[in-house]
């Protein structure tokens, strides 16, 4: 099925104004002072983070991050030294990943956690013996 030019001059259209309502990056840079990626958009705004916090750059040390090019469109982000991608309308979302690895990360972040309740369960549990052995019931 052939796309008609009347079809793509519409799509570019739908494509363009979409852009113009979504920030993009102007530049990227890694700043070793703060131990962040700093993003400059064209709304005036920088956003920063650790790099820790974005799938594929968990590892990166600041010479991996030396040098960060932004895509044309200004929507991605891309680190040589590592080939890693990141997609700039996914990090203004909050997502620093793919779903399992951001389920990952926020697993670990909490089991980490402490909590009054958490450590009130622990004592409690303590009190009693510690954690209930398993039973296997054979036959």
């Amino acid at each position: 099925m052939a796309i008609r030019d009347e079809e793509a001059v519409a799509a570019n259209a739908r494509a363009a104004a979409r852009l113009a309502r979504t920030p993009t990056a102007l530049s990227a840079r890694y700043d070793r002072r703060i131990g962040r990626i700093v993003i400059a958009l064209s709304t005036g705004v920088d956003i920063a983070f650790k790099p820790q916090s974005a799938q594929g750059l968990e590892m990166a040390t600041p010479r991996d991050l030396a040098e960060i090019e932004v895509s044309p469109s200004g929507l991605g982000l891309h680190v040589p030294a590592l080939d890693a991608d990141l997609y700039l309308p996914a990090l203004l979302d909050g997502f620093f990943g793919s779903r399992k690895w951001m389920a990952a990360s926020l697993g670990q972040a909490g089991g980490r956690a402490s909590t009054q309740a958490k450590a009130a369960a622990s004592r409690a549990n303590g009190k009693l013996g510690g954690r209930p052995r398993k039973v296997t019931e054979s036959a």
